[in-house]
């Protein structure tokens, strides 16, 4: 049976992978999945707002969940989970991709 993650585990990982793989600043696809709630989807497009970001948003086939995709350039890793953190903060039982 798996260990349940380290939440800054995996962030330092997560930042450990980006400083690797990108030159930064770089363009960053967020994917979050969430129950069908305005409120939610609103609550995750208003902390990217005024960032320049692309968000598409696609509900599940019977709607009871949406996808959000979330395309912005961001300054560096450090930004990047700063994002990630503020969204799971905010928004109850949303999950990160």
């Amino acid at each position: 049976m798996d260990k349940p993650i380290n939440p800054e585990e995996f962030y330092n990982n997560l930042k450990e992978k980006l400083q690797e793989t990108s030159v930064w600043p770089s363009e960053y696809l967020y994917k979050f999945i969430i129950k069908s709630d305005p409120v939610k989807i609103n609550t995750i497009e208003c902390i990217f707002d005024n960032m320049g970001a692309v968000i598409k948003t696609i509900p599940s086939k019977n709607g009871n969940y949406t996808s959000i995709s979330i395309n912005v350039v961001m300054k560096n890793p450090d930004v990047v989970i700063e994002k990630y953190k503020e969204v799971g903060i905010q928004v109850e039982g949303v999950i990160s991709l």
